[in-house]
């Protein structure tokens, strides 16, 4: 079970992944080898799952962003997921209730790119009965953070 002081160290994490333990112990009162010894306690529980940097997308020319519905036929979507999940530009896919549907988020360069990966790649595989593409226009808000409750 979490408790408090933990929590409060996921909180900070959230917000700054690669904050020295020092600073943590500091905000939370705790010595930084009991932070470090908590930290490394939820991450062999699997409570922190991994830590990523996050890359600005313009300056690698990834800004236009998709949201698809990947239609497929019965009996399928394990292998037509996993195959969707292989591809670089697919950031997230998410099986979705309704008529045995993906639902994916990917990113690229521009229009073009976007065609060639629903037309070359995407509508190419096999058991893909149809895709319905919802283009982002701009983005308000954008995160990996859980929100966490004050205290457990």
């Amino acid at each position: 079970m979490i408790d408090k002081i933990s929590l409060d160290i996921l909180k900070i994490l959230q917000e700054k992944a690669r904050i020295p333990n020092v600073e943590v112990s500091r905000k939370i009162g705790l010595a930084p080898s009991a932070v470090l010894e908590r930290i490394r306690k939820m991450e062999k529980q699997g409570i922190i799952d991994g830590y990523e940097v996050r890359l600005n997308p313009e300056l690698f020319n990834r800004s236009q962003v998709a949201f698809i519905h990947v239609t497929t036929e019965a009996g399928k979507t394990e292998e037509i997921g996993d195959i969707l999940a292989e591809i670089a530009e697919i950031q997230e896919v998410h099986y979705v209730t309704g008529n045995d549907c993906f639902f994916i988020k990917l990113r690229c360069e521009n229009n073009k790119a976007l065609g060639e990966l629903l037309q070359l790649k995407i509508q190419k595989i096999d058991g893909v009965i149809s895709t319905k593409t919802e283009t982002v226009i701009s983005t308000v808000k954008e995160t990996s953070r859980i929100p966490l409750p004050p205290t457990l």
